[in-house]
């Protein structure tokens, strides 16, 4: 079945003459960079678009899996709250950053476009796509400019980390991550600081022996989520992670007692 699935996506693949691949640092987008350089070699090229929405950890696992499959990697600055739907932090922010981020990629590809590149493939799956995902819209606006062979093929993101594991990634086993603008409330003004402190908070919990967090910004409140195996980890480094997280400015630190979940700062939408 995986095989199958593998064949598939490759045939999707090999349909182009080059390839830019949309690399972020999650298993996704690495086992798509590590089948497309399976399919074209030299012809398959990662982009990795850098801004404040991108974590430093995300950022530094892009460059090693790039290093690893043996893809040209490019890491290209960008900075998505000149877009004002996005520093607002709407609700259709997904939608309007994720068309900034197609944009710049187009524009890259176009530049490279004589070497042969002729469309960019990104790696959503068919799990992604359910409910509210303006992300999703952006992309499918871009045509057949932005491919997305897992959607193309049916994958699943279990039968993602299913391939990543059959081709021998380190990535296949690694928590999902998400935009660190997510950790904010929907309606607040995303700030680089706020983004920031953010991500240095979720280090430190993860530097102590936590698999998955999310540390959400609730302005003075910092709100813990972890899944119920790691509250342990969190209350026995309690002294610690109080301190610190103080230091970089809120005033209260909570823990929340349902756990980590995806999506908890959506609410109704």
């Amino acid at each position: 079945m995986i095989s199958e699935k593998i064949d598939r996506i490759k045939e999707s693949i090999a349909k182009y003459d080059g390839v830019l691949v949309a690399l972020s640092g999650g298993v996704d987008s690495a086992t798509l960079a590590a089948l497309a350089v399976d399919v074209l070699g030299e012809h398959a090229v990662a982009v990795t678009l850098d801004g404040c929405m991108l974590s430093r950890r995300e950022l530094r696992d892009a460059v090693e899996t790039a290093r690893v499959i043996g893809i040209r990697h490019q890491v290209v600055t960008i900075d998505t709250l000149d877009e004002p739907h996005v520093a607002g932090n709407e609700p259709d922010r997904c939608y309007f950053c994720k068309k900034m981020l197609c944009e710049r990629l187009l524009r890259i590809l176009d530049e490279i476009g004589g070497q042969g590149y002729n469309v960019i493939i990104e790696g959503t799956n068919v799990s992604e796509i359910m409910g509210y995902r303006p992300g999703w819209r952006a992309i499918t606006e871009a045509g057949n400019m932005v491919c997305s062979p897992y959607v193309d093929s049916n994958v699943t993101k279990a039968e993602v980390r299913a391939i990543a594991r059959s081709l021998g990634l380190e990535v296949a086993g690694k928590p999902s991550n998400s935009c660190l603008m997510t950790r904010l409330p929907v309606g607040e003004n995303v700030t680089k600081k706020r983004l920031a402190r953010v991500e240095v908070a979720e280090d430190l919990l993860i530097s102590l022996g936590v698999s998955q967090v999310r540390v959400r910004d609730h302005g003075q409140i910092a709100r813990i989520e972890v899944y119920p195996a790691d509250i342990r980890v969190v209350t026995d480094n309690k002294e610690q992670i109080v301190s610190d997280l103080k230091e970089l400015g809120f005033e209260h630190i909570t823990l929340d007692i349902e756990g980590f979940r995806s999506g908890s700062m959506d609410g109704p939408l």
